[in-house]
């Protein structure tokens, strides 16, 4: 379960505070006793709902505990209809009703072992806690069928029809919870959840224990459909399925599966993002469904997989697809740690396309990859060789995965040490003005107690400023809403809360509110983000399950009564925010499952009316040095831009989700609003519709992890959709960006997926991979030390490989043909793309010659090398597609690091022979140290994963040799590389951190390519001079 450091927070905590609130007399430290029951249980409960005027909730209660509805949780008593009446209690929006914001629960469930016979129902607007110190067991009865949480029944007799539409099951929580199946039969078939949600969800700290019996039909997660969302810290035990999900776009972090069958089946989907996964003893990690490039045949898009630690699974990844040099699903897997796994990945053929072992997977790409203004995709199913190296900023030190950090709900603190905003005098209700009752409550309690907003809606007219060192709790999303003369004026926007000022530094937490501004508001910036990390740590400057919500509810002034859709209604009344999230130049952020939403439809009207609702941009960040961590966030129907990262630095988001305004291109964007230079709006240099991702300026170090981008309509007309015409572009990236990733990107109704500047690069066309177009890796053209993420080989190549074969080159024709030293051109093929003249190895290089070419090749082992549109190489042992043309000169393209030489053309390859690398045995000592010609061995050095002794460039390939590693770093320009664990290579100028072995032999790992030579051994590096 899920685990908290009670005295790093505290410590943390009191680093952070400058200073503390007046009432104070000594900083907040953890207060619980052992044994205490949750301040959950015991908190006095003041919540309200501002707007519900429902007949018997005159006293509506948004906190419910399942025992005090007549739960007993002593695991023998059937507890499915208490349960469920303390959900239902006091007319809340279930079966019937589409979605209300007027019926917030919190359903709470003390430590106990709940055993139920039918499933439990969380309807709209629900959240399901249970006790973070000890939490609770829900346990499915021997004879019980179906879901045990099932979040959108389906309605019986109701031919399909479920609760809610999928699309718009929004606001649904479940965390701290374990969910046991080992009552029912091992063949029952039961699910544990039953997930079918949208934005605004999310599933925390959940351990689920299933049969692992080998018939076993049980499911942990089931998911069908839907427009999530973000889960963490799930832990899967046994069962057929760990998960069994098909979203349109979701993000998991840190998921576990144990002894499943079927870790995760992936059934379709858009795009997902997996950050952090962890398998062990399963038959298959990844059963993923691929194949369909059309809406009538959807499968699984884009997969994201970063950070996974894969133990005694026999194949991680299988597909149903057989590729052949063919798009048809993307994958893109990235640091990824195999243990005793026997296939990396595997087809529906029975091919195996990535090998398993005991290794590490530095990234490894199926699907089109792109780099800087290159127009042409090249597919690519291989290890990308020349991965980026994340900066240290966004990293745990500890174990090299991207830092997270879980949400807690503070169970080391007693009820003593929450303070309550209502007790000190705000009233929640919406009409009255709350802003002075709020600032002297943070200013009196900030730093001792956690601040605690009771469920209401708060009105304020002017900025509310939350010190940095507070922690702000919500209840059951909490609603803070501006309006008024200080917002409404665009020309001088005002922050409606404000965390922190700008240059503060300390630990800042805020959980479960939502963040609003009222009609009229053009000038709010409504969520203003100023703190950065206390000194020396990461991510204290943290948020979880926040949401930015403008428009579409009662109480906001936007509905249908004055903003419905294609109504000629008045712009100002309808107008919501200048930014939803700003993220200021000196602020660090971690932030998960947040969505900044304008509303595309009223949530309180029983039809959900379409609206128009005006908000000029979505999440705005500017941090100039970072962290900004973006996990499972969502920005949508913003006028100008719905991301933009203005001279940012040291960014990781996935996956990130956008919708382009359904009313655009009626007003045109920027209308209402005007683009502003301050704020480093991005040009709108391609139609009418605003950017639904902008990386600009000075913009370095960007990592995309995943990303879906969809417009959908032309002022509310549909038939541009599927023609790929509701928008010319969906993500402009500066020219003078530096460092810049993007994986697995989706997009939906644009004819283009990527700018750089105004020119239109990346086609969608192109890229067509069901519903959704998908590429797998763009990168920019400005990558620092020539760390481009689309190239498997040196990006500054200086010098052909040492390994390279020994031949005369011949001419076949009068015409300019390529020419290098020492190969033989074989002639000018054609080639179609599909299948691949050559098609066992490809890459893409920004130097490519035809010597760097045949230098990769033939230190991969194989017989030709080609080139083709002046920067691609191709590997093969085979001539198997295409045929020799007859005019030469067809291969016209100027080598991308040669202009004098010719690498192939259009739709043309320059084919020479790879030859085969010849390998002289040199020992350097008595024992069986790693040998190879060219330059001299070095000896056997010490290697550590935190300190490395070669930092300056690492690949890693299945088909490593001290000659390819060599000839790799040779061209990179450094002096020395050295190869460990079999497979990987390192390249520097300087033995900075290891020291020679006394003992040659530790070297002692078998080549990839090559097993009878050596390549290091573990945290031993054999080390060369390149030359």
């Amino acid at each position: 379960m899920w685990k908290l450091s009670v005295f790093a927070i505290a410590a943390s905590l009191l680093s952070a505070v400058n200073g503390l609130g007046t009432s104070c007399t000594a900083a907040l430290t953890p207060g619980a006793a052992a044994g205490d029951p949750s301040w959950m249980q015991t908190i006095t409960r003041r919540g309200s709902s501002a707007y519900n005027t429902s007949p018997g909730t005159a006293t509506y209660k948004p906190y419910r505990n399942v025992k005090d509805y007549g739960a007993k949780g002593d695991g023998v008593t059937d507890d499915t209809v208490a349960i469920n009446t303390a959900i239902s209690d006091q007319n809340r929006c279930g079966l019937g009703c589409a979605s209300s914001t007027l019926a917030p629960a919190i359903v709470f469930f003390p430590s106990g072992n709940y055993l139920v016979s039918g499933a439990i129902i969380p309807f709209y607007l629900t959240q399901l806690v249970g006790d973070a110190t000890n939490p609770p067991t829900i346990t499915a009865s021997s004879g019980f069928s179906g879901y045990v949480i099932d979040a959108d029944p389906y309605i019986p007799n109701g031919y399909g029809a479920q609760y809610w539409v999928n699309q718009n099951n929004f606001f649904k929580s479940l965390r701290h919870f374990k969910i046991d199946l080992t009552k029912t039969p091992a063949t029952s078939g039961v699910s544990a959840i039953h997930w079918q949600v949208a934005q605004a969800t999310t599933l925390v700290d959940i351990v689920v224990n299933m049969s692992t019996d080998p018939s076993t039909t049980q499911t942990g997660l089931f998911m069908e459909n839907g427009s999530g969302g973000f889960m963490s810290d799930l832990v899967f035990n046994g069962g057929k399925y760990g998960i069994n999900v098909g979203n349109q776009q979701f993000t998991v972090r840190n998921l576990t599966v144990n002894n499943a069958q079927i870790a995760v089946y992936a059934n379709w989907a858009w795009g997902w993002t997996y950050q952090g996964v962890n398998f062990n003893n399963c038959g298959i990690g990844f059963d993923i469904n691929e194949g369909g490039i059309n809406e009538a045949h959807q499968t699984v898009g884009s997969e994201v997989i970063i950070d996974g630690n894969i133990v005694n699974t026999p194949i991680f990844i299988q597909t149903t697809n057989s590729y052949n040099g063919t798009f048809a699903g993307s994958i893109l897997l990235d640091n990824i740690k195999f243990t005793g796994v026997t296939i990396g990945v595997k087809d529906s053929s029975g091919a195996t396309k990535l090998a398993g072992g005991t290794t590490t997977i530095r990234q490894w790409a199926q699907g089109n990859v792109y780099s800087g203004v290159n127009t042409v995709p090249t597919y690519q199913q291989a290890l990308v060789t020349s991965a980026p190296t994340k900066p240290a900023a966004l990293l745990n030190s500890a174990t090299g995965n991207i830092y997270s950090r879980g949400r807690t709900d503070y169970p080391q603190y007693a009820a003593s040490q929450f303070a309550s905003v209502k007790a000190a005098g705000a009233k929640g209700d919406g009409v009255t003005d709350d802003t002075a009752a709020i600032q002297a409550f943070i200013n009196a309690n900030w730093g001792c107690k956690i601040l605690f907003f009771d469920a209401g809606t708060y009105y304020v007219t002017s900025t509310i400023t939350l010190p940095t060192g507070s922690i702000a709790v919500g209840e059951v999303w909490t609603t803070i809403i501006g309006g008024g003369a200080n917002f409404s004026n665009q020309a001088s926007p005002l922050p409606v809360f404000k965390v922190g000022n700008a240059g503060e530094k300390g630990a800042t937490e805020i959980s479960d509110i939502v963040f609003s501004a009222r009609s009229g508001s053009a000038g709010a910036i409504v969520l203003e983000w100023n703190t950065a990390d206390t000194a020396g740590k990461q991510a204290t400057a943290a948020a979880w399950d926040i949401h930015v919500r403008l428009g579409g509810f009662t109480g906001s002034g936007m509905q249908v009564s004055n903003c419905a859709k294609l109504t000629g209604h008045a712009t100002a009344p309808c107008t919501a925010a200048f930014i939803g999230l700003h993220i200021t130049s000196q602020a660090t952020a971690y932030l998960e499952g947040t969505w900044v939403w304008t509303a595309d439809h009223d949530l309180d009207d029983a039809g959900q009316t379409q609206i128009d609702v005006y908000t000029g941009r979505g999440i705005v960040s500017e941090s100039a040095q970072g962290p900004v961590w973006l996990i499972g966030t969502a920005s949508e129907h913003a006028d100008i831009v719905q991301y933009n990262f203005a001279n940012s630095q040291n960014v990781y988001a996935g996956f990130i989700q956008t919708e382009t305004a359904y009313y655009q291109p009626s007003p045109a964007a920027p209308s209402p609003f005007s683009i502003s230079t301050t704020y480093n709006d991005p040009t709108l240099t391609n139609g009418n519709s605003g950017w639904a991702l902008a990386i600009g300026g000075n913009s370095n170090t960007v990592f995309i992890y995943g990303g879906g981008h969809y417009n959908f309509f032309n002022n509310y007309d549909s038939t541009c959709q599927p023609l790929n015409t509701c928008q010319v572009s969906m993500v402009k990236v500066a020219s003078t960006a530096q460092n810049v990733y993007i994986y697995g990107l989706s997009t939906v109704g644009s004819t283009y997926m990527l700018n750089v500047d105004a020119a239109t690069i990346i086609k969608a066309s192109d890229n067509i991979n069901g519903f959704a177009d998908s590429f797998t890796v763009w990168s920019s053209a400005n990558t620092g030390g020539g760390a481009n993420p689309s190239s498997s080989i040196a990006t500054t190549a200086t010098s052909t490989s040492t390994s390279s074969t020994s031949s005369t080159k011949t001419t076949t024709s009068t015409s300019a043909v390529s020419s290098a030293s020492g190969i033989t051109y074989v002639g000018c093929y054609t080639d179609q793309g599909s299948p691949r003249t050559l098609s066992s190895y490809s890459t893409t290089s920004a130097s490519m010659t035809n010597a760097l070419c045949v230098s990769t090749c033939s230190g991969m082992g194989y017989t030709y090398a080609g080139t083709e549109y002046a920067d691609e190489c191709y590997c093969g042992n085979t001539l198997s597609g295409g045929t020799l043309d007859s005019v030469d000169t067809d291969c016209n393209a100027a080598c991308a690091g040669d202009s004098t030489k010719i690498c192939g053309g259009s739709y043309r390859l320059s084919v020479y022979t790879a030859g085969s690398t010849t390998t002289t045995a040199t020992t350097t000592s008595t024992s069986a140290a790693a040998t190879s010609t060219g330059g001299a061995y070095v000896g056997c050095y010490t290697d550590s994963g935190s300190a490395r002794t070669l930092t300056g460039y690492t690949v890693t390939s299945e088909s490593m040799t001290n000659p390819l590693c060599k000839s790799t770093c040779l061209a990179q320009g450094y002096l020395y590389a050295g190869t460990e664990y079999s497979d990987e290579c390192y390249c520097g100028n300087t033995l900075t951190a290891g020291t020679l072995d006394s003992v040659d032999s530790d070297c002692n790992g078998p080549c990839a390519g090559d097993s009878t030579t050596k390549c290091g051994g573990t945290y031993r590096l054999s080390v060369y001079k390149t030359s």
